[in-house]
């Protein structure tokens, strides 16, 4: 199936879309979030279950919402990530009323995860890449502005004015998406 065809299913509510994309196609990709954020035996279809009415809310906006921009499998996999981490203390099923324990470097582990992807994907999208280069290199990876302007070939002055056009597209974009 393609993309399309499983976004549209889903939304459409087709049994067979829905049971082949959560329970077939996507146990792996869950199995594997559900290993590193939980520390404790979560039920599978509890949680995938939780994730579909999370899709479904507001005539699945969330769905309806998905640009293509990405394979749906890698859309899903952030947005599952940052679901389960969110509900998380929610689906715990605790009896004993004691504090769960929280991992806090697992969270952060997850959320700088979705973070990079969420940044790269608005880099992606600027259509001036020696900008997004350039923002990539000074405030992503903490470049020494000298450096980057003699690998770049350009002045230090030279420099922080692209720096300051590629911020302002960089908002531009951001606006746009």
């Amino acid at each position: 199936m393609t993309d399309q065809e499983i976004i549209k299913g889903l939304i459409a509510r087709d049994n067979r879309v829905t049971e082949e994309f959560f329970f077939v196609s996507c146990k792996p990709l869950f199995y594997s979030i559900m290993r590193q954020i939980f520390d404790y035996e979560a039920e599978y279809d509890e949680l995938v279950n939780e994730l579909y009415l999370y899709l479904m809310e507001d005539d699945a906006i969330k769905l309806r919402n998905f640009e293509f921009r990405s394979s749906v499998y890698q859309w899903l996999k952030i947005l599952a990530i940052r679901f389960f981490i969110k509900k998380r203390a929610r689906m715990i099923d605790d009896t004993s009323h004691e504090t769960p324990y929280v991992n806090d470097k697992e969270t952060a582990q997850f959320s700088s995860i979705a973070d990079k992807y969420d940044v790269e994907r608005l880099l992606q999208a600027m259509p001036t890449k020696r900008y997004a280069y350039v923002i990539r290199r000074l405030i992503l990876e903490d470049c020494d502005p000298e450096k980057l302007a003699e690998e770049m070939n350009i002045t230090i002055a030279n420099l922080y004015n692209i720096k300051r056009r590629s911020i302002a597209q960089l908002t531009r974009t951001i606006r746009k998406i």
